[in-house]
């Protein structure tokens, strides 16, 4: 399959956020306002668009869409993935970094580590995070007793959990043992704390868990806290990944 160039359609602050005006949050601000049209009027909350060619912001036009970035970060335990500008340990801290507005596709927890993609191209975000895109991740994961022998067999099977009153079931997905405390295991979906939440389930506890790979993209020997942009044949691959 072919990638279109046409992007699927986006929620307008979604647009006005990677023009790089602002944020989302404050995109949403703007609409409410009234300060924002398409096509000379006033704009709504509810617009999906593929072109942002109409909109306008204070009757001037969107800035021009910045040229795409891709990131790779070895993201440590206690960042939270959430963009909070005001606290400290929120991703939003590495953002500012960047020449760029980025932002992460998909999350880790704030006590897991490992691989996380920054990007500012939402047309493949949407395509990396859909349902349908079976992207694989693969875990190193450390647990508090000897793995037993059966382990594999059970997230092969797939796993339910509860959390409160209400009931997850994990769909089947590959585990590894590596050592007696240490598994890896490969996810073609993510819930809120999938993997933890498993775990408990069958009487572990996790004392580590990091992402090593998201498809072909590997972590490698990316140190924690640090970063680097992708290969032009690791956007390759990812690209195809996600067709």
């Amino acid at each position: 399959m072919t990638i279109s160039d046409t992007p699927p359609p986006s929620r307008l602050a979604v647009l006005i956020a990677q023009s790089g005006l602002c944020s989302r949050r404050a995109a949403s601000r703007l609409i409410s306002a009234g300060r924002v049209t398409v096509a000379d009027k006033v704009a709504s909350h509810t617009l999906h668009l593929s072109d942002s060619s109409t909109i306008r912001v204070d009757g001037k036009p969107l800035p021009g869409r910045p040229a795409s970035c891709y990131y790779l970060y070895h993201k440590p335990v206690g960042i939270d993935c959430n963009i909070r500008p005001d606290d400290p340990a929120s991703i939003a801290s590495v953002l500012a970094q960047l020449p760029e507005r980025l932002y992460p596709v998909g999350r880790l927890d704030k006590d897991s580590r490992g691989l996380l993609l920054l990007t500012n191209d939402g047309a493949l975000t949407q395509r990396l995070l859909h349902p349908d895109s079976h992207q694989p991740k693969t875990y190193l994961v450390t647990v508090d007793k000897p793995i037993t022998a059966e382990l594999s067999q059970q997230f092969a099977a797939g796993i339910s959990w509860h959390v409160g009153p209400h009931q997850y079931q994990a769909k089947p997905c590959e585990a590894e043992v590596l050592a007696p405390y240490q598994l890896k295991i490969t996810l073609k979906e993510g819930q809120n704390r999938q993997i933890r939440y498993m775990c408990r389930a069958l009487g572990y506890r996790v004392l580590d868990l990091c992402r090593v790979a998201i498809g072909e993209l590997q972590l490698g020997a990316l140190a924690a806290g640090a970063l680097r942009p992708i290969s032009a044949e690791e956007l390759a691959l990812l690209q195809t990944r996600a067709c």
